[in-house]
């Protein structure tokens, strides 16, 4: 069952879905996961470990994948750049942070660019940086963000693509997961979505057994955007970014409270972290974790994804027919 839009027609692709690049979850087999069962996978480059990337572009197993990486990051080491586009990815994929500077040589290079933005603001630089598809992303979603919702934001962005750049694409993110999802991104305006959580909680995924578990029970009230764990992790991420996670103990504790975490505690949570501990650590899952209700293979995710979308937009436009005619 294919959906066309602008987005399938150019990355070639059967359905209008892209995974989101997981920092850390989102490796190889995931993304050829996706990227076989109709989508686009990406590879979450995340903080730039060559070494992590060699591995999962070669778990890949030649699948047609792109790769994402955290731009203020790769600010710290710009020749990786060069070293992920010799891969020849199906796409490069660039959030939470200036894409000038990378857009020219990936533009150059031929591999189609996507900006991740979070404001309206930012995805009319990303176009002006020459970004092919633009992810509109609201705070509903996993991980780091910001405060737009994506109800919002994607219309918003819709419209200004449509007087300022009919040729850019774009995808919505946050808080995506169902078709029911899918088919409102594409109400929206958006010609595909960008989905994280529902793929995370995926048997591809590398993500710990006892955090998919802890995922699965919890709602989207139980989660909470925070910085903490970025200060337990010692990462210097940029002020305006915060990351979506479950609440447990750790976010009971010591949101709001960043400044006073020491590095003993910092060094218990990335314990924790290691070993899927979801009390001691944070799970990084978005609101959306209150609609995954199982770890499902990524192409079933998808395959059912699709086809929820189809039925629920069928159902409209049936019942859109039946008031018109009275």
């Amino acid at each position: 069952m294919m959906m066309n839009t602008d987005l399938t027609k150019f990355f070639d692709i059967q359905h209008p879905i892209i995974l989101a690049p997981m920092a850390i979850a989102g490796g190889g087999r995931l993304a050829a996961a996706v990227s076989n069962a109709g989508g686009l996978g990406l590879i979450g480059g995340g903080y730039g470990d060559q070494n992590w990337l060699e591995r999962e572009f070669n778990l890949a197993g030649g699948a047609r994948v792109g790769c994402g990486l955290i731009t203020w990051k790769l600010r710290e080491n710009p020749a990786l750049l060069a070293w992920v586009l010799d891969q020849k990815p199906a796409a490069m994929f660039l959030s939470f942070g200036d894409p000038t500077g990378f857009a020219k040589v990936i533009k150059d290079s031929g591999v189609p660019m996507i900006c991740q933005v979070q404001t309206l603001r930012d995805a009319a630089h990303a176009i002006d940086c020459g970004a092919d598809v633009i992810v509109a992303q609201g705070a509903e979603a996993g991980g780091h963000g910001e405060r737009r919702a994506t109800m919002t934001l994607v219309p918003e962005a819709a419209d200004y693509i449509s007087k300022n750049a009919a040729n850019t694409i774009l995808c919505a993110a946050g808080g995506i997961a169902d078709g029911r999802g899918l088919a409102a991104a594409l109400m929206l305006g958006a010609d595909g979505v960008l989905v994280g959580s529902r793929f995370w909680a995926s048997h591809e995924a590398l993500v710990a057994p006892r955090m998919h578990a802890a995922a699965v029970c919890a709602t989207g009230d139980q989660t909470i955007r925070s910085d903490v764990m970025d200060a337990a992790r010692d990462l210097t991420w940029p002020d305006r970014y915060t990351a979506r996670v479950l609440k447990n103990q750790f976010t009971d504790k010591w949101h709001g409270q960043r400044d006073k975490l020491t590095r003993e505690v910092g060094q218990q949570w990335q314990a924790a972290f290691a070993q899927g501990d979801p009390d001691g650590a944070n799970t990084f899952v978005g609101e959306a974790t209150g609609l995954i209700n199982d770890i499902k293979p990524a192409a079933q995710i998808l395959d059912e994804m699709v086809t929820e979308a189809k039925q629920v937009m069928t159902r409209l436009a049936a019942n859109i027919g039946v008031v018109s005619d009275v």
